[in-house]
């Protein structure tokens, strides 16, 4: 009897502990909208397939004589994509979930800023808060946004 209640006990809590590294839980964490800790750039993430993206859904360039909706990438390397709008552009995309490590990995981040894809990653800290990572082949070289939940 004690041994049947040691082998339950035993999958009950490999059963509670493996939820938190499923893939239907990195959808609850990660998907939503998200606004930059300095509050000038609102993002959606969703799900597509297996992999992760994330769109531009406002931002704030400090800059009162233009409207965002008339922002376009303009310095996109590709003279076709140079007239779409940056709201409503995916600049982030192909990230996996990784549950061994519960990050987001081998994405692409675009910065419009500068025209430049970047290698990327993401993860949630303790706090809620998601940290995406743009980078340059190594993760050391690179920069990370913060984002809060809204």
């Amino acid at each position: 009897m004690l041994r049947v209640l040691q082998i339950s006990l035993i999958t009950l809590l490999f059963t509670a502990f493996s939820h938190a590294a499923t893939p239907a839980h990195s959808d609850e964490v990660i998907c939503g909208r998200w606004m930059s800790a300095d509050n000038d750039l609102m993002i959606r993430v969703c799900k597509e397939g297996t992999e992760y993206r994330a769109t531009i859904l406002w931002f704030d360039d400090r800059d009162d004589s233009k409207d965002v909706d008339d922002y376009l990438d303009v310095l996109n390397p590709d003279p076709s994509l140079r007239s779409r709008k940056i709201v409503g552009m995916s600049v982030l995309e192909n990230l996996v979930y990784a549950p061994k490590t519960n990050t987001w990995e081998d994405g692409v981040i675009y910065d419009a800023q500068h025209g430049r894809n970047w290698n990327s990653c993401a993860y949630i800290t303790d706090k809620g808060q998601l940290k995406v990572k743009g980078y340059w082949h190594f993760k050391f070289i690179g920069k990370t946004l913060t984002f809060k939940r809204v």
